[in-house]
């Protein structure tokens, strides 16, 4: 395909393109990679957990890890299309940081050493989710409001 037939970008396209990415986000995409890798990280280590250890149930450690590398996914695309700056992943992220909440409070209701990771959960979450909705991050996104459209 020539130069010539290649579709002319839409202004305001280019326009958000031509700019620097605004540093909040960089830090929303950092955040939803870092949920990301801990999910990762977290299915990786319960699935070892049940192959090389005695789990109550194998099966369900098994399913438990498989299911949060597979869970991984939904912040991970979040966080590249945060970084590529496609309107399409604020949708996925924000989901993840209010997916995160629920589980950050059951984590700081248990009576154990999972309360400091519910703390951090939960600041990592509301974090994310006051970048991802700032206006800057809208306008850097190609995101428009209600009424707004052209």
């Amino acid at each position: 395909m020539s130069s010539q037939q290649n579709p002319v970008p839409d202004t305001a396209e280019a326009a958000a393109a031509a700019e620097p990415r605004p540093r909040r986000l960089t830090y929303a995409a950092a955040l939803a990679g870092l949920e990301g890798a801990a999910l990762v990280g977290g299915g990786l280590w319960v699935l070892v957990r049940a192959l090389t250890g005695d789990p109550d149930g194998r099966q369900q450690a098994v399913t438990l890890g498989i299911t949060l590398v597979v869970l991984a996914l939904l912040p991970l695309l979040a966080a590249r299309g945060l970084l590529l700056r496609r309107g399409w992943s604020r949708g996925p992220a924000v989901i993840t940081q209010l997916m995160a909440l629920p589980v950050a409070y059951n984590l700081l209701q248990a009576d154990s050493m999972a309360i400091p990771v519910g703390i951090v959960l939960a600041v990592v979450a509301v974090a994310a989710l006051v970048l991802l909705v700032n206006s800057e991050t809208t306008r850097a996104l190609g995101i428009k409001g209600p009424g707004r459209a052209e």
